[in-house]
């Protein structure tokens, strides 16, 4: 079996699927031009271009969950796609973390006491009080994996959880009180003291959250989205958290990307600007325990195409 890994990504994860192989397998860290006559392909990107460098690709297997840059019309007739998951307890606890850091104001206090001013009751100052999860409502756009996750933790910091997916009428492991289609969107909206986004990007949800669901929102509320940037229509949230229509934000998914060593801000507007925006690179799910999970199944899918079986997710 030839294997090749092609993309910063893919390389990460490479020599912990081959420490979990048990068959000889020739291992290889290519780029996107360059992959060589291959069965299986590690990658996160898919080209037709790709496809003529490998003619004998029995798997394209993604090393994440998104298949935004798989060109599906490139696979050939015989070559299966897989993708991998094992992101959602470290994009869960994410969630939960930057809810707390945002509505406790960590960064701000933390960088304030650096320069030795205390914003508490120390100091003699009338400081606000913070907030508490407890009690709290959070919604949940995209009832999946990593919305279930977070469903988990958050109703054990006692919060009230309403979640949107694209069938309601699935089994909830959570029994949730408040499980609803797309339609009940707006209602979550109005609702919700904290938004976590974690649906996927497709046509239906690209701009999903516009000026006018933003609107809807509680100005008190705080959107957390580990989702896709694209999800939110970027001038609208730029404009609601300028204007604190909204009372913050966190964002690990962004609108633009670096494409080479300089800086990138991550937004066309300036959100690095903004107080109440918690910036993060696209991280959320970068944990071990992502990383092995992603590595158990990337490695059986290897041995499941080795002998002829379907592989792991695989994607229809």
């Amino acid at each position: 079996m030839k294997v090749a890994f092609a993309g910063v990504f893919a390389g990460h994860v490479a020599d912990r699927v081959r420490a979990r192989l048990r068959i000889p397998c020739e291992v290889t860290l290519v780029d996107d031009r360059a992959i060589g006559d291959v069965d299986v392909l590690v990658s996160m990107a898919f080209t037709h271009e790709m496809a003529v460098a490998a003619p004998r690709l029995r798997l394209v297997q993604v090393p994440g969950a998104g298949l935004d840059r798989i060109d599906r019309s490139a696979l050939a007739p015989g070559t299966a796609l897989a993708n991998a998951y094992g992101h959602d307890v470290g994009i869960a606890e994410y969630v939960i973390g930057a809810m707390l850091a945002l509505s406790r104001s960590f960064c701000r206090v933390d960088a304030d006491l650096r320069r030795g001013r205390w914003n508490s009751v120390w100091s003699g100052a009338a400081v606000p009080l913070w907030p508490e999860l407890a009690g709290k409502t959070l919604g949940i756009l995209g009832y999946g994996r990593i919305g279930q996750a977070v469903a988990r933790r958050a109703l054990a910091f006692d919060m009230e959880v309403l979640a949107i997916r694209r069938d309601a009428t699935r089994p909830d492991p959570h029994r949730l009180a408040f499980l609803r289609g797309p339609a009940a969107l707006d209602e979550v909206l109005g609702r919700a003291d904290y938004l976590a986004i974690t649906l996927a990007l497709t046509a239906d949800t690209h701009g999903l959250l516009g000026a006018r669901r933003l609107a809807l929102m509680k100005p008190t509320a705080v959107l957390v989205n580990v989702a896709r940037g694209e999800v939110v229509d970027e001038d609208a949230l730029y404009d609601a958290l300028h204007r604190g229509a909204i009372a913050g934000a966190a964002l690990d998914v962004w609108y633009r990307y670096p494409t080479g060593d300089a800086p990138v801000h991550p937004g066309h507007r300036p959100f690095h600007a903004l107080p109440n925006v918690l910036m993060t690179p696209h991280v959320s799910g970068w944990t071990e325990g992502m990383m092995d999970a992603r590595a158990g199944v990337i490695a059986e899918n290897i041995h499941r195409t080795a002998r002829g079986e379907a592989p792991v997710n695989l994607v229809p």
